[in-house]
Order: structure tokens, then C-alpha cells, then sequence
């Protein structure tokens, strides 16, 4: 007897993640020669990722795959656009290239903790931990903060190729980048604070294990 097995590839939410992925793609292949087009698939991929997280609660369909590639799209698509800043701003390269390893391997790491010391998601946080990542976790700060930093980024972008609207004899690319630069720094910051909390958990699991590798050690050595 067949038993009938979920195809967790065609969750809902999971789809929305590759129309994200074929939307980053686009905008990859534009992004140095069209910025309306580059910009436009851009931002509707980084606004799909507040949808799929709805769309995974409302039909019950989180998973450990869709948690993965949403994070997955969302460092690789910011990575792109850094990648590309770094080439239009060569002078503040090292700035984008510093950014890029913070984002990477802060998250990789607090992910991949996360999954191992058993939390269910690595938005899952304990009552007793970091306050700042309580508060990070919260829902409407997390998507202020994911926000603030992707209009940093953005607004440098489209800067490369227009000032765009002229208010009050300012360009909005202009301060829409320096209002959001203080939250992207924020976020780097509280990036190397998911590392710090990584580590202290991963810390904790070695210790525990070299622990029960110890007693087993020492229960073997007695039954010998």
C-alpha cells in the first residue's frame, strides 16, 4: 500500500521562495546595465520574504527546507547587490566586502546552531536569552530592521544611476540612504551578536557532549 506523502517542494511557501530565487536572478542580470528593471525584481523578491512567512503559517506549512531557503535567498540576494555596490563605490569596497562576511557567517553560523541544539527555527529564541535578540525577534522589529537595511542598499544602488526625485531641492535616493545607514549599521551589529549567542550555545552543546563521551568513557572502562 502507497502511503501518501506530503511533496514538501510544492508547499505554497516553498513556491513563493523560488519565484524569489528566479526574481534575484533577473535582477542579478541586470543589475549593472538596467537599474528599473534590476530594482523592480529586486524588491519584490525582499517583499515576497514577508509573504512566505505568512503564507507558511496560514496553510500550515513551515518547514525545515522553506527556513533554509528563505534564509538562503536572503543572504545570497543582499551578497548580489553588495557585489555590485562594491564595483559602482570601488573606494568603499572593503566596507561592502566586511559587510558581506559579517552577514554570511554570523547568520550561517546562528542557523546551523540553531538546528543543533534543537530550536525549530533560528528565529526561535528562550525567555533567559540576549535581550537584544529578544527584541530583534520581535515580529515588528525584525521587519523594520530587515527593511531599513535593504532601503540602505537600494537607495546606494539607484544612486549609481539617479538622484530620482528632487524634494525640497534634495534627492530622496540621497536621504532615504542617509536616514537607513544607522539601521544597517544596527544590523551588522546585532549580526555579530547572533554569533556571540551561536557561540555560547555551540560552547555549551561541546561541553555537554565531551561530557557524555567521558561517562560513556568511564562506564566502558568499568565494565572492562
Amino acid at each position: 500500500m502507497t502511503e501518501n506523502l506530503e511533496n514538501i517542494f510544492l508547499f505554497i511557501p516553498n513556491l513563493i521562495g523560488y519565484g524569489r530565487i528566479a526574481l534575484a536572478i533577473i535582477s542579478f542580470w541586470f543589475m549593472s546595465t538596467n537599474y528599473i528593471i534590476s530594482g523592480w525584481c529586486y524588491a519584490i523578491s525582499a517583499l515576497l520574504d514577508a509573504i512566505d512567512g505568512h503564507a507558511a503559517r496560514h496553510f500550515n506549512q513551515s518547514t525545515r527546507f522553506g527556513a533554509m531557503l528563505d534564509q538562503l535567498t536572503d543572504r545570497c540576494g543582499t551578497m548580489g547587490l553588495m557585489v555590485t555596490l562594491s564595483c559602482f563605490y570601488p573606494s568603499y569596497m572593503f566596507l561592502f566586502q566586511m559587510s558581506m562576511a559579517i552577514d554570511i557567517a554570523c547568520h550561517w553560523l546562528y542557523m546551523q546552531t540553531s538546528v543543533l541544539v534543537g530550536k525549530t527555527s533560528h528565529k526561535a529564541f528562550d525567555v533567559n536569552e540576549n535581550i537584544i535578540m529578544r527584541t530583534y525577534y520581535k515580529k515588528d522589529v525584525l521587519t523594520f530592521m530587515c527593511c531599513a537595511n535593504e532601503m540602505f542598499y537600494i537607495s546606494l544602488y539607484f544612486l549609481n544611476f539617479s538622484y530620482g526625485p528632487i524634494i525640497f531641492g534634495m534627492s530622496t535616493f540621497k536621504v532615504s540612504a542617509i536616514l537607513s545607514f544607522p539601521f544597517a549599521v544596527l544590523k551588522a551589529f546585532i549580526s555579530c551578536v547572533h554569533a556571540y549567542a551561536a557561540s555560547l550555545d555551540l560552547a555549551a552543546f561541546d561541553i555537554r557532549e565531551r561530557q557524555e563521551k567521558r561517562i560513556e568513557s568511564d562506564n566502558t572502562k568499568k565494565e572492562t
